[in-house]
């Protein structure tokens, strides 16, 4: 699962939102690092509406009706599977670091001890 569609899952396993606050929840939880467009999100939320991972029903919200998207059970099981898999990437991600780090510094060492 790519990171915009789990961050827009982790937004909605918060709460339901509708599709402008997602967009705002996501920039907002990523602190910027992840700024979807309302032209990248709604056909996420039309695809994860389809493959029943959200619903939606229609609400007033600020004096405007507003489609607004819930995590169903399938949904929340996707974004739990999604942060397993997030989190094992990140595990990797941690260890290759550690291992650059440690390969640098060893030939660091090699560099200095020929000088």
């Amino acid at each position: 699962m790519s990171l915009s569609k789990f961050f827009v899952l982790c937004v909605l396993h918060q709460k339901p939102m509708h599709g402008y606050e997602v967009v705002q929840a996501v920039e907002q939880t990523t602190k910027g690092c992840c700024s979807p467009t309302e032209g990248t999100v709604y056909p996420m939320l039309n695809e994860f509406e389809a493959g029943g991972y959200l619903t939606s029903h229609f609400d007033v919200v600020q004096g405007r009706e507003r489609k607004v998207y819930t995590l169903t059970e399938k949904g929340a099981i996707a974004f739990q599977t999604a942060v397993d898999a997030w989190l094992e990437a990140t595990d990797c991600i941690i260890a290759s670091k550690a291992a650059a780090g440690a390969l640098a510094v060893s030939h660091d060492e090699v560099e200095t001890s020929c000088e």
